[in-house]
């Protein structure tokens, strides 16, 4: 089912990042909560968003 983005709440995308970060797609999750945060009024909640959802190429270490 489509819908259209701007009808999306901030909650549609948390729920769209839990589900890639139960995929093992923590840059989409990133993106997803990135969008619920900037839709969130409250800034305490947003920046709780943005905790749990890391920007995953700046926490990332390398191996070889």
């Amino acid at each position: 089912m489509t819908r259209d983005p701007a009808d999306l709440a901030a909650a549609d995308y948390l729920d769209g990042a839990r589900e890639m970060t139960a995929a093992n797609r923590p840059y989409l999750a990133h993106l997803l909560a990135e969008e619920a945060a900037q839709r969130t009024t409250d800034p305490a909640t947003a920046a709780g968003i943005r905790a749990t959802f890391p920007d995953p190429t700046t926490t990332r270490t390398e191996t070889d």
